[in-house]
């Protein structure tokens, strides 16, 4: 099938081609038309045969993409009574774009419960892609622009609360003698972005965290670790990075960032505090979460309870032989501080993604003897092959100047389906082998086994399946090209001697250090320690589209797992990933989180099938 690439999806032209704004327009009056009419057949005859709606809570109140006509009319009987008030324009502001056969434009939303906004792509006369996405809730909008706080109080009048008394009030009696509506667990960028959109809705809610202070959870990380992703995919809600913000910032600084966010936006954080065990109680319609907060018990009674742990689970160490008669240190990645008590010692790394080549650089820079054992394939890009080719029409100063904001190359981004996403990244893999191939021959010829992913699309795709097996080249390759990595691949981990790590081959590696680099489980599995066993199988796996590729089993479930949305667990929900998603989907949970405090008549459609538990 030819597909339009990225570039083109976002190429903006001088003019508007009016016929092209004219077919738009003609076809979004017969979808309100048919909507109106409440015929869901109607409406889904505007799709073509292969077509795709994706809806952020906007109708579904869900995050649901709804697959061929079929798909659609579905969702519509479903839904109609909530959907008949709907109401598709063009945006006023947006210019309609035409290429290659493909006529794209912006789109505002108007229902009866919401505004939303959305994009859709028309492909001989009809819908081929559809994207909506909840903005704000009607009567519940932000107090932002012309709605801000006044803040100040002008005037006299006797016993005034300043806002300090404010806040100093509601952190001693929030969790105390007032119960949050939303107790978010995890306060990395996740639990921060949300718990700063739930304050603008006005959401009771506490985030918390067992680090001593917002941000530490970078601090404690290995020292030279860095954002790999640059600034422009990286802002946090209603707070975009300065101007002088580095492209690439070190883990410290962002930690820093968080820390001062979590003030300026009037996260309710709670630091030092240990989630100790929760239980759904049924007939409350709440949960009984137990806490540890410096030093002290006390039970939380939230309505809703969210995990915010990142994208991942409890850091994942394999079972090998001879763990328990080695006689050096042995870390995960997770709890490896940094390099500097291993100069002159030899280490061994396990594993062959980011951390673990960001791990070995710093080991090698502070003249540790270090081997990179690598079990399986790796996908490899270069950072600045990633910035231009992969991210460059998105996320960076050139989009900037093409008018391509942070929200809406969002929009952009998730307009796309992801059941056709692979065939838009393809072409973008293929330009960036060509460009290093050289490159990449040299890592081959150093033993490095390479991959694009299953299906050659590369490191989004290989993220959103699986959270795993890629590396942002930002150096740590050239050590392995010229050997000051040493590299052992292709070979499993036979046992640990009192100091050695022996390979199936029979190879001995000696070692004063071993570093797991082997990734974490699915965050269901915080779930299984903190409620139950029962209750992590009841929501099921975490993470991944069903793409039936390595560690990504089906079936096809068309979001990402779990993420976001509501689960099999009543008033339960997962919230995470990196900056990007922390950011873009945090509006989308809050969303569903305020409708819910606002008692607002909530439809979910498309509930989360479990088909898999771990």
């Amino acid at each position: 099938m030819n597909q339009p690439t990225v570039d083109q999806a976002v190429r903006r032209f001088a003019q508007t081609p009016e016929p092209a704004r004219a077919q738009v327009q003609a076809l979004l009056e017969q979808l309100n038309d048919a909507l109106a009419r409440r015929d869901s057949q109607a409406a889904a005859d505007l799709f073509a045969t292969e077509c795709y709606w994706r809806d952020l809570v906007l109708f579904t109140w869900n995050l649901k993409t709804m697959e061929g006509q079929a798909a659609i009319k579905h969702m519509l009987d479903a839904q109609l009574q909530a959907i008949e008030s709907a109401v598709f324009g063009l945006d006023p502001n947006e210019l309609t774009e035409e290429a290659d056969g493909v006529c794209s434009a912006w789109i505002t939303v108007d229902t009866k419960a919401m505004r939303g906004y959305g994009h859709i792509r028309i492909k001989e006369g009809r819908i081929w892609t559809l994207l909506t996405t909840a903005q704000e809730l009607k009567g519940h909008e932000e107090p932002i622009g012309t709605r801000r706080p006044m803040g100040a109080e002008h005037g006299i009048r006797r016993g005034r609360q300043t806002w300090q008394d404010r806040k100093l009030a509601e952190a001693a009696n929030l969790g105390v003698t007032e119960q949050p509506f939303v107790l978010v667990i995890g306060g990395g960028q996740g639990g921060i972005a949300l718990g700063a959109r739930l304050r603008q809705l006005g959401v009771s809610h506490i985030v918390v965290d067992r680090y001593a202070r917002p941000g530490d959870q970078w601090r404690s990380r290995y020292k030279s670790l860095c954002l790999h992703d640059p600034v422009w995919y990286d802002h946090l809600p209603y707070m975009p990075f300065p101007d002088n913000w580095p492209v690439f910032a070190p883990k410290d600084k962002i930690g820093d960032w968080l820390e001062m966010y979590t003030k300026v936006m009037e996260v309710n954080y709670w630091s030092s505090t240990n989630c100790l065990k929760a239980h759904y109680n049924e007939a409350a319609k709440e949960w009984e979460v137990t806490v540890q907060r410096d030093g002290q018990e006390l039970v939380i009674r939230p309505k809703h309870l969210v995990f915010a742990t990142g994208m991942s689970g409890k850091a994942f160490v394999p079972s090998i032989p001879g763990q328990d008669v080695f006689k050096g240190a042995q870390q995960h990645s997770s709890q490896h501080s940094g390099p500097d008590a291993y100069a002159g010692k030899k280490v061994v790394v396990i594993g062959a993604n980011n951390s673990a080549h960001d791990i070995c650089a710093a080991l090698w820079e502070h003249g540790a003897d270090v081997t990179m054992v690598q079990r399986s394939s790796t996908h490899i890009v270069r950072s600045d092959s990633l910035m231009d080719i992969g991210l460059g029409d998105l996320y960076s100063e050139r989009a900037v100047a093409s008018g391509v904001t942070t929200k809406k190359a969002d929009l952009i981004f998730a307009s796309l389906p992801y059941r056709i996403m692979a065939d838009f990244q393809v072409p973008l893999y293929d330009r960036i082998r060509e460009r290093d191939a050289e490159f990449y021959q040299k890592l081959e010829n150093a033993g490095f086994m390479l991959d694009f992913g299953d299906d050659d699309s590369g490191l989004f795709m290989k993220y959103l399946r699986r959270a795993s097996g890629y590396y942002i080249d930002v150096g740590a390759c050239d050590l392995v090209i010229d050997g000051s990595i040493k590299l052992q691949s292709g070979k499993g981990i036979s046992h640990l001697s009192e100091n050695a790590v022996v390979l199936d081959d029979g190879t001995e590696l000696p070692a004063d250090l071993v570093v797991y680099a082997t990734g974490y489980g699915s965050m269901n599995g915080w779930v299984a320690d903190l409620i139950s066993p029962e209750v992590a199988n009841k929501v099921g796996k975490v993470w991944g589209l069903g793409s039936d590729t390595t560690k990504d089993p089906g079936p096809w479930e068309g979001e990402q797992r779990n993420m976001w949305k509501p689960t099999q667990q009543e008033a339960m929900w997962f919230h995470g990933g990196n900056l990007h998603q922390s950011r873009h989907y945090s509006l989308y949970l809050a969303l569903q989180l305020k409708a819910r405090e606002a008692q607002l008549p909530v439809q979910v459609y498309g509930l989360q099938e479990v088909h898999h538990t771990r």
